[in-house]
Order: structure tokens, then sequence, then C-alpha cells
């Protein structure tokens, strides 16, 4: 595949997961503290199990975009860009994975909630510089032609 292809579909991909991520920072996750207790393990079931289908495939799909975007066209954005998906990942499966799990398990702890508000802010800042960091590569090449 072309690198300006795989430039295209990273960007398009990174554009649709920050406005997911961004969605999910201002509506969902401060949501969870208005759910009332004892509806809230039905409430936080149907919420991982939907929310799965909307970022999952995504998420796999940019790890790969991303890693053969900078093994196709290595530079330091391409290198960037992978590198924000590993952060993401990282805060993903280490952080949020856990206290989504906490929430399974306990219920809605206002702690715990206010820690899964709290720390997505890495994914979604992370999203976000690395939707700019590819618009911006994405206008440099369409301007130099």
């Amino acid at each position: 595949m072309p690198a300006p292809l795989l430039l295209l579909l990273n960007f398009a991909l990174s554009a649709y997961l920050t406005g997911v991520i961004w969605t999910v920072q201002l509506v969902h996750y401060p949501g969870f503290a208005l759910v009332p207790a004892a509806e809230f393990g039905a409430y936080h079931r149907a919420h991982t199990a939907r929310i799965s289908w909307v970022v999952m495939a995504p998420m796999v799909l940019e790890l790969l975009l991303a890693g053969w975007w900078a093994w196709v066209a290595p530079s330091a954005a391409a290198w960037w860009a992978l590198g924000l998906v590993l952060v993401i990942w990282a805060v993903t499966f280490f952080v949020s994975v856990p206290l989504h799990n906490r929430l399974a398990s306990d219920g809605a702890a206002y702690a715990t909630v206010y820690g899964l508000v709290r720390t997505n802010w890495l994914r979604t800042l992370a999203w976000t510089a690395r939707c700019g960091l590819l618009g911006w590569v994405l206008a440099q090449h369409l301007l130099a032609r």
C-alpha cells in the first residue's frame, strides 16, 4: 500500500477515534456518576458491551496501520504517531480497563468514576495530538503537490 494512502487511513481512523474519545470523556464517563447505584451494574455492562463495538476494531486497525506507515515511510512524524498509539494502548489496558473492572465488581464508587474521568484525559489528549499531527502531515503532503 502506498505511503500516502497509509497516511490518509491513519488520519481517518485517528479522527474517528478522537471524536469517540471526546464524546466518552465529556458525556459518557461523567454520566456514570448520575446513574443510581442500584442500576449501575446493568448500565455499566451495557455501556461496556456497546462501546466495545465502537472502539475495538478501529483501535486494532489503527495500531496496525500506524506500524505499517512507520515501516513503509519512516519519519519523525510516523514514529511519533505510532508512539502515541502505543501510549493510548498502554493507558487503555493498564489504567482504564482496571478501573472499568473495579466499576464492574464494586459498582459506582465515586472515587473510581472520578479516577476514570481524570485518567482518561491521557487518552483524550494523546488521540487529539495524534490527530493533529497526522492532519498537519497530511496538509503538508497535499500542499506540496
